[in-house]
């Protein structure tokens, strides 16, 4: 099966290969799966934005900027992310931008892209 031409990674490496090594139940992963540059440039649908906060511990993390212009650009691309106090990846669900609007696009708080 061909991998997705939009599909990159934050290593460089397959994104089959990161897949397959995102096997740990803590911690965060060695890489992550992101749109590449070329899909990332077409434009954002959201703003960009790098910190998050974990409405369950309180505690705000920051991603780096691939993930974040992924979020930007394909708000329904991730199902989950990092909260750095309690070292996991948590749903969505539980994950405010430091804006004030839900990561997760089925809250109804959560404001419609734009189009790019």
């Amino acid at each position: 099966m061909p991998t997705d031409p939009k599909l990159c990674t934050t290593s460089g490496e397959s994104p089959d290969k990161v897949r397959a090594e995102q096997t740990n139940p803590t911690g965060q992963h060695k890489a992550y799966l992101i749109l590449c540059d070329e899909e990332r440039e077409k434009g954002f649908v959201k703003p960009y934005r790098e910190l998050y906060t974990h409405n369950v511990c309180g505690t705000e993390t920051r991603m780096s900027r691939a993930i974040a212009e992924t979020y930007a650009r394909d708000p329904y691309f991730y199902g989950a992310t990092f909260c750095v106090h309690c070292n996991a990846h948590k749903p969505l669900t539980e994950f405010t931008w430091s804006d004030g609007e839900p990561m997760y696009p089925g809250d109804p708080a959560w404001r419609q892209p734009e189009p790019a």
